[in-house]
């Protein structure tokens, strides 16, 4: 916790993930656990890896809620995490904030693909979003993250997210946006969002990279690409909608190979 007050009212939901190399070319999961508004499924994969989906048995967070998502993939695994639906953000009974925590650990040699859906911000909610991965030297991830600022002809709620990656110890990436009411202004402004409702980052962690960083360069007009310091690469993007906002972080993907 960092100080933030989460209502007592509201509803607790911890998910617990585990991969591990199963010694014969594919990707075992010896922990699969979840609660309350969260659910997660084992599904069919091709290859090596596993893949998991997370299903929402609830509407939410609502406010006063705080989800926990926490996963290991470990040496060797190879795992994707999707989520069936998008996750909606709803103002609730309590006023209070709600929380979604989610704390990711890859080992050496490992890879993780971390692509939900996307995070809907509706009108009247109050939602804090942390993400933080950490990762071995030679680990390797594709993390997207989407967020759509209010549903079809309604204004956003407040919708603050916070990601933060580090690559053997160090951290590569630490950033975060408030967007809606209550949030420092210009977060609507031609610096940040300039009037889009999307908002998007892909994230790809490659050891290749620290040989040969990725160059900087536009995609498009509301899209960039960006080198971190450490063998990782960031996409930013905006677009009018979530249907665009995907497009352009398929095609940002597409392009990292």
């Amino acid at each position: 916790m960092d100080g933030r007050g989460v209502n007592a009212a509201g509803v607790r939901s911890v998910a617990r993930f585990a991969a591990r190399d199963d010694g014969r070319g594919g990707t075992a999961l010896p922990v699969l656990e979840s609660d309350g508004p969260l659910a997660l499924r084992r599904t069919r994969a091709t290859g090596a890896g596993a893949r998991v989906m997370l299903v929402g048995a609830m509407s939410g967070p609502l406010g006063g809620d705080h989800f926990t998502v926490r996963g290991r993939v470990g040496h060797g695994a190879r795992l994707s995490v999707g989520s069936a639906a998008a996750t909606i953000a709803l103002p609730g009974q309590s006023k209070g904030e709600a929380r979604y925590d989610v704390r990711l650990d890859v080992a050496d040699h490992a890879e993780l693909h971390w692509l939900p859906e996307q995070l809907i911000s509706a009108q009247g909610s109050d939602l804090y979003v942390t993400t933080r991965v950490e990762l071995a030297a030679t680990a390797r991830l594709v993390l997207r993250e989407e967020q759509v600022l209010g549903r079809a002809g309604e204004r956003p709620g407040r919708l603050t997210s916070r990601l933060a990656v580090r690559v053997a110890g160090r951290l590569v990436l630490d950033q975060e946006l408030a967007c809606g009411p209550g949030a420092p202004g210009g977060w609507d402004g031609p610096a940040v969002l300039a009037g889009h409702r999307a908002v998007g980052q892909l994230v790809v962690v490659r050891p290749e990279f620290a040989i040969e960083p990725v160059e900087g360069a536009m995609l498009g007009p509301t899209a960039a690409l960006m080198p971190l310091a450490g063998p990782a690469a960031l996409v930013t993007a905006v677009a009018p909608d979530a249907l665009k906002l995907r497009r352009l972080l398929d095609e940002a993907l597409a392009l990292l190979g």
